[in-house]
């Protein structure tokens, strides 16, 4: 199927075509027809899927069909709500590339830099909004925004939103929405309270759910390596130095984390940066541009942090440390592997994160490989789905370290 069977207006095809975009995703072509009844939608989909193509494309060409937008000043028509600075910039670029044959205006505003840029674009007035929570309701107290005209309401990343503690926030946005307008309500897990939160925004909806193994198992190569905590940055140097030229996204659990890997790796000649909540918007903007135009390679990213992360040609992902949601190794490898490109994401794993493998394994429903043949094995343990290398294989090992102590190791395939 192509973007023109789904009966996608010529000015949203034609920017769709600049974009190299002719034929939708699988949640494209199950929600677009869907939105451009008019009907509400529960999405269930996770990064790298499509989804924000999937609910910006009928809401632009509704509001391209709609006779009243060309008459009088522009009011805000369609919000959309998502937990993070980056993700919304993202989601707002979008509705900018997609529009652009149109004549609609969007704009993003969100916390942490000031807001007299924002407030001078929205008294210019826009048809799109799309926003953070917090400095939404900021500027709605402040009556720069009235939210009487939308007609489309779309809240993206809810899990993410509840994770975040905006829950209260959103409760008061939705008292401030006209009760007659169309809902679109996207989570990538849908736990109890996700659900209820979705009943209290959609009425008489569809729903269209893309499965965690359908977004990632076909085109990223997946590859573990079981290696000890302390080993770690070690590993990830070699990793590194064998492939300078690649865009690396290396996810670290924690803020503090992220940070203590961007130093450890200038010590070794390698130039990263780090992206994370306790980090300034301006510094955050300015890694993510570094690393979107290829001036920076190693990119480090907190999961909040690396919502929105959207970067053609990612080469590599590096999970430094699991995630103890196995819902979030979905996320992160959907970083690469995107469209029609193929992408490789590994995963470094020492003892205590093993039943976090576990789980991400019966989560995917496959096995990943582990890559046996490196200079920082962790034997300690067992390897899930593996058996220990015999004393004669580890002495083999030992003798073929290099004898300068600098590691020898490639990124090799994988042995299924």
């Amino acid at each position: 199927m192509t973007f023109k069977e789904l009966d996608i207006v010529a000015p949203i095809q034609k920017a769709l075509e600049a974009k190299g975009y002719t034929h939708p995703t699988p949640i494209q072509e199950q929600s677009i027809p869907i939105l451009l009844k008019g009907t509400d939608l529960l999405g269930c989909a996770q990064t790298g899927t499509g989804k924000t193509a999937a609910f910006a494309i009928p809401i632009i060409q509704q509001l391209y069909l709609d006779p009243a937008i060309k008459k009088g000043p522009r009011r805000i028509k369609a919000l959309v709500v998502t937990p993070t600075r980056e993700l919304a910039i993202q989601i707002a670029d979008n509705f900018t590339d997609y529009s652009e044959h149109t004549g609609l205006k969007n704009t993003v505003i969100f916390g942490g830099v000031k807001q007299g840029s924002q407030v001078d674009k929205l008294k210019r007035g826009v048809d799109i909004l799309v926003a953070t929570p917090g400095r939404l309701l900021d500027l709605i107290n402040q009556r720069f925004i009235s939210l009487r005209d939308v007609e489309y309401f779309v809240l993206d990343e809810a899990d993410q939103m509840l994770d975040m503690g905006f829950i209260h926030d959103i409760k008061k946005l939705l008292a401030k929405l006209p009760p007659k307008r169309q809902s679109l309500f996207f989570s990538a897990t849908m736990p109890e309270n996700i659900k209820q939160l979705s009943n209290t925004i959609l009425h008489n909806h569809e729903k269209v759910s893309v499965k965690p193994q359908q977004a990632t198992a076909e085109k990223v190569e997946q590859a573990i390596y079981f290696v000890k905590k302390s080993d770690k940055s070690k590993l990830l140097i070699t990793l590194l130095q064998d492939k300078p030229n690649d865009s690396t996204l290396v996810f670290s659990r924690t803020k503090h984390g992220a940070d203590k890997v961007v130093k450890i790796l200038a010590k070794a000649g390698i130039s990263s940066a780090a992206i994370h909540g306790n980090k300034s918007q301006n510094a955050r903007q300015r890694a993510l541009g570094a690393f979107k135009d290829g001036k920076l390679n190693v990119l480090i990213a907190t999961d909040i942090a690396a919502r929105g992360i959207d970067v053609e040609d990612l080469s590599l992902v590096i999970n430094y440390d699991l995630p103890n949601i196995p819902e979030t190794y979905v996320h992160r490898i959907g970083r690469t592997g995107r469209a029609k490109a193929s992408g490789i994401a590994v995963s470094f794993c020492d003892a205590e994160e093993r039943a976090y493998l576990r789980d991400i394994q019966k989560l995917i429903n496959q096995q990943v490989p582990v890559i046996e043949d490196h200079d920082y094995v962790d034997d300690s343990e067992e390897p899930i789905g593996k058996a220990k290398p015999s004393k004669q294989k580890q002495q083999n090992r030992n003798r073929n370290r290099p004898q300068n102590g600098k590691p020898k190791n490639k990124w090799r395939k994988p042995r299924n």
